[in-house]
């Protein structure tokens, strides 16, 4: 089973937004040393909580400090972009960092603030146009306009072959059947969604149809919230930081920081800080916590019940030092195989 990370620009607790920007290189070439397939990097605007606002600078950031690893967009929200723009900036990702680069492409609102500050046109009310975004974006990676398209043989870098992986991601049973008939990869959200995660995943799997898009079979991720530590007890502490940040997400909304796993402690009502995090009664818990090899039965029993072909791991650790240790202990778990970073490089 292979493993990623989603990385989000975690702004730790008494630190600065530079700081989550330096440990989220740090992180990915950790990543990399350990073994993990893919990083890519989240696209939040204006989060207190998050650095990570434009993913493709990281990917660059990332592709020159790493051998490996895959490195993409966890993801880019294309409602809010020129399909052009994004398809060739993967384009030219990919030239820099051949067979490494992945374009997730997604869509979400993040207020009417932010969502009016990142339209070209304000005078225009917006529509959603997702599906042709999509589509538009595959059709400029592979030349793939009709032959009387204004935009056909054009193609972006004629002489890079290589095109970087496409995925759809999603939280929804809508972005399974999407991702299906364009015959790309998807990747389901299961910390945001987690009750409707094996249900989309297996419809994904069941109606895929190849397009010429990369793929000639289903490809499928599993993005899970999950701490380990070396003891159960040590891991039920940490993973209240996450219980923490989603508890202040629901009161105050996008000025949400991430709390100190002693801070989350003070601040979560009982409910909050019982949440199951492993599976009950058949219920995919929100968040999986626990020592590594009680870690490592609920995700097998998640990848068994969703026919996933990866895990991408996110956490929401706030300390980078048990933040690590957690990967660190997931890499073992999994017996990935370590590789050789540039920066150990003779």
């Amino acid at each position: 089973m292979r493993l990623s990370i989603i990385e989000l620009g975690t702004v730790a607790p008494g630190t600065t937004e530079k700081e989550g920007l330096v440990d989220a290189i740090d992180t990915a070439r950790h990543a990399d040393a350990c073994g993990f397939h893919r990083v890519w990097f989240a696209e939040h605007h204006l989060s207190r909580s998050g650095a990570s606002h434009h993913p493709e600078l990281l990917i660059a950031a990332a592709g020159t400090q790493t051998s490996g690893i895959r490195v993409g967009s966890g993801s880019v929200l294309m409602n809010h972009y020129s399909a052009f723009k994004v398809a060739e900036m993967f384009a030219q990702l990919e030239a820099m960092f051949p067979g490494r680069v992945d374009l997730g492409m997604g869509r979400a609102t993040a207020g009417p603030v932010i969502d009016v500050a990142l339209q070209r046109d304000r005078e225009q009310r917006s529509f959603p146009d997702h599906h042709q975004q999509v589509l538009e974006t595959l059709a400029w990676l592979y030349d793939d306009f009709p032959d009387r398209h204004p935009f056909a043989g054009k193609p972006l870098m004629p002489s890079v072959r290589e095109r970087p992986h496409t995925w759809l991601l999603g939280s929804s049973p809508d972005g399974s059947n999407l991702a299906a008939a364009l015959g790309i990869g998807y990747t389901f959200a299961g910390f945001i969604n987690p009750s409707s995660a094996a249900m989309a995943l297996n419809n994904y799997r069941t109606q895929f149809r190849a397009r010429g898009f990369g793929l000639d079979r289903p490809r499928s991720i599993l993005a899970v919230n999950v701490t380990v530590a070396d003891t159960a007890a040590d891991a039920q502490h940490l993973v209240g930081s996450a219980k923490g940040f989603y508890a202040r997400l629901r009161r105050i909304g996008g000025e949400a920081t991430l709390p100190s796993a002693t801070e989350a402690a003070h601040e979560l009502t009982d409910t909050e800080r019982d949440q199951p995090t492993r599976i009950v009664d058949g219920r995919w818990p929100q968040f999986v916590a626990g020592e590594p090899n009680e870690v490592r039965a609920t995700l097998e029993q998640m990848i068994t019940e969703s026919r996933v072909d990866e895990l991408m791991i996110q956490n929401l650790i706030a300390d980078p030092v048990d933040r690590r240790r957690s990967h660190e202990l997931l890499a073992e778990q999994f017996a990935l195989t370590p590789r050789q970073t540039p920066s150990s490089v003779a």
